[in-house]
């Protein structure tokens, strides 16, 4: 009993010294970021922690080939859609899921999971899997130290998810449907008292919808900003487009005035380009 006692103090201390250093700031061993990327009408977010090579075999002791992992460490790596889209074809809801991933030598098995709370891969249950496909693992040149994913790539309406650590990179092709939606609110917008002719005529263009509407659009914008040399490069472009090489001339000669006039030296790089194209 009295060595009992004797030792209750050291006991006691020792208990007290890991409180202090349990709440004493250390920098974690694998960082945490979050990365948001504006995607067609919505945004892509990815949650994770990034592990470090430091010397060892990542896909021997880290992230083994053919196990579950959770593609990061510490909690499951979560991304979350704010609009519907397809990875690699394959249709994705608008939502949160965790991301697992199944590393291979060639091939990768990419997961979407339900488990968005769960620490590490422990608890995964496959019957909780909302989507699993297939991604191809090319290897670096230069190696990556620290685990990142990042887009590429990005498109109004596709991009690529990438994955890279050490010497392998594995890319995910997504896409998303905003055409529908877009032509929904330019016809809602039409209908109200300020009429975006301008941004829709963009749009027609870029999109190949009917030219000759958007160069309807692009009058109106005009007759609304005589000065505006934006305006006519947008009108110069959509005429050189329709075949109409003489009004293109026209637009963009102006537009260059126009832009020199308010000393804005891109419009008038912008609008002399298509000047040049139209008289090829």
């Amino acid at each position: 009993m009295k060595r009992l006692i004797t030792f209750l103090p050291a006991i006691v201390l020792s208990v007290l010294a890991l409180n202090v250093l349990a709440q004493f700031p250390m920098p974690q061993p694998s960082s945490s970021q979050t990365i948001i990327q504006e995607f067609g009408l919505g945004n892509v977010t990815v949650k994770y922690s990034r592990p470090n090579v430091k010397g060892r075999s990542v896909f021997t002791d880290l992230a083994p080939y053919n196990e579950v992992w959770r593609t990061g460490a510490n909690n499951a790596t979560v991304i979350t859609f704010s609009d519907n889209v397809t990875l690699e074809g394959k249709p994705v809801a608008a939502g949160e899921y965790a991301l697992f991933t199944i590393p291979g030598k060639d091939t990768w098995t990419i997961i979407l999971n339900k488990g968005t709370k769960l620490w590490g891969a422990y608890e995964y249950k496959q019957a909780d899997d909302v989507l699993r496909f297939q991604a191809k693992a090319v290897k670096l040149i230069n190696k990556v130290e620290t685990f990142t994913f990042g887009f590429s790539e990005v498109l109004p309406t596709t991009a690529k998810l990438n994955l890279m650590w050490d010497d392998t990179r594995v890319s995910v092709n997504m896409a998303t449907d905003v055409d529908s939606k877009v032509m929904t609110s330019i016809e809602e917008a039409m209908k109200t008292e300020k009429k975006p002719y301008f941004q829709a005529a963009q749009y027609y263009y870029d999109n190949s919808k009917d030219l000759s509407k958007a160069l309807q659009w692009i009058n109106a914008a005009e007759a609304a900003d005589q000065k505006a040399p934006w305006i006519k490069y947008w009108k110069a472009r959509i005429q050189l487009k329709l075949g109409d090489k003489n009004g293109a001339a026209l637009s963009s000669s102006a537009g260059i005035q126009a832009a020199q006039a308010m000393n804005l030296p891109e419009y008038v790089r912008l609008n002399s380009a298509v000047l040049i194209q139209s008289k090829k």
